[in-house]
């Protein structure tokens, strides 16, 4: 039996928005909602045809722990389709397209909305193990005098609340949080800090003259106003002020800085798949298929080098080289990260570091991120690899080109990759 293709009818996403800012009092659910919405909308398909709705998501909200099953219903899909969340940190947006093709092989489905959604405005702030200890004390208390008694054991220090965000941030097996590990490769690999500023001015920069091409991605919110553009870009970008940023996550010795990361973003993207045969039958006109995925681990204290095997091995699987890519989108974590990925496609001894036999072969940086990346358009992790999809297929059809790949490094030590055809 053929194994049935994967194929991209459709795609949108909101704006992807500063934490704290324009999507701030929206949660993930109602930013997933949205961009679901928005799909149907535009592609006018019957909801019914939809077999099921596989969301990313990575700060799952308490009051909604299947997001996509929520989403799914508020967006007005029949309670007969299922719907199921999943979790790979930065990946996830990927994941949910990857699993809907293996949900097609296994002969689950044919048609699937997918994406990913996260509202990191909403991390929640949680109390210490000490300060809840007291809460379920205080709790049992079986009167009055009891639970005074309980209350009186509280000290200052047990309302400082724990941010949930820094939490996520921060890997428990290496305990170094995702910008320490960036701090990692930068100094085991030689990129300065101008090196990494340069980066992340040109991500700035080429976002802003790309603002006709991200502008069609995105489905306007309607709120108190109309919110329909990113809102992370600096036009104004310049080397001078991404050098009177103090280092973040090492402020003596380090060069990472907020400037040269990526943002804290809220957003959702979803995008409408189906197998060939499926588009054939609905005369829906794809615009991109799946031709290959794959993801690999890695050390969690370098796991900004993910890109690398992931790269290598969906290569292998498409039968690709490098070289044939057209567009190239590698999640920009962090500038010194891709720089690192970068260094190890393309020289022999940074090659062997990042687990390569051999490199891949040097990227031209024109075909890198050439609408900009995470640094100026934000990072909402749960749906940035389905972003990467949406942003190079539109690439490859604004330039009639034919070929991307797209990754991403993943909080833990893992990386993910895919390679995809224009049609």
């Amino acid at each position: 039996m053929k194994t049935p293709s994967l194929v991209i009818i459709s795609a949108v996403r909101t704006p992807f928005s500063r934490a704290g800012t324009d999507l701030a009092h929206l949660e993930a659910v109602e930013l997933g909602r949205h961009a679901v919405s928005s799909l149907l909308t535009h592609t006018g398909i019957d909801p019914m045809l939809v077999d099921e709705t596989i969301l990313g998501c990575v700060g799952q909200p308490a009051d909604a722990m299947n997001i996509a099953r929520v989403i799914a219903l508020r967006a007005g899909l029949p309670e007969s389709k299922p719907a199921m969340t999943v979790h790979r940190n930065c990946a996830s947006g990927l994941e949910a397209i990857t699993l809907a093709h293996a949900k097609m092989c296994a002969g689950q489905g044919e048609v699937f909305i997918v994406g990913g959604t996260d509202s990191m405005s909403n991390m929640p702030l949680y109390f210490s193990k000490p300060a809840m200890a007291k809460f379920a004390a205080m709790s049992r208390a079986r009167d009055l005098k009891g639970r005074a008694l309980a209350a009186l054991k509280f000290r200052p220090a047990d309302f400082a609340p724990v941010v949930g965000l820094k939490i996520g941030l921060t890997d428990p097996v290496s305990a170094l949080n995702m910008g320490q590990t960036a701090e990692v490769l930068a100094r085991e690999f030689g990129i300065s800090r101008e090196m990494q500023d340069v980066f992340a001015m040109r991500s700035h920069l080429r976002a802003t003259q790309s603002n006709h091409l991200l502008s069609q991605e995105i489905a306007p919110v309607l709120g108190r106003n109309v919110i329909s553009a990113d809102n992370g870009i600096r036009a104004d970008s310049s080397l001078e002020k991404l050098g009177k940023l103090k280092p973040l996550f090492d402020t003596v010795t380090g060069s990472v800085t907020a400037g040269n990361s990526s943002q804290i973003t809220d957003g959702a993207v979803a995008m409408l798949v189906a197998t060939e045969e499926a588009a054939a039958a609905h005369n829906w006109k794809p615009i991109g298929r799946l031709v290959s995925y794959a993801a690999t681990g890695c050390d969690p204290m370098r796991m900004g080098l993910g890109p690398v095997r992931a790269m290598d091995a969906a290569l292998h699987r498409s039968g690709w080289k490098l070289g044939d890519a057209d567009v190239v989108e590698i999640n920009e974590a962090f500038a010194a990260q891709v720089l690192a990925v970068m260094k190890c496609l393309a020289d022999p001894v940074s090659a062997r570091r990042a687990g390569l036999e051999v490199p891949l072969g040097e990227l031209d940086p024109a075909k890198v991120n050439a609408c900009g990346g995470a640094i100026a358009l934000g990072h909402p992790v749960g749906a940035s690899g389905a972003r990467l999809v949406q942003t190079a297929l539109n690439q490859l059809h604004a330039t009639d080109s034919k070929r991307a790949v797209v990754s991403l490094c993943v909080g833990g030590g893992q990386g993910m990759a895919a390679c995809l055809e224009a049609l």
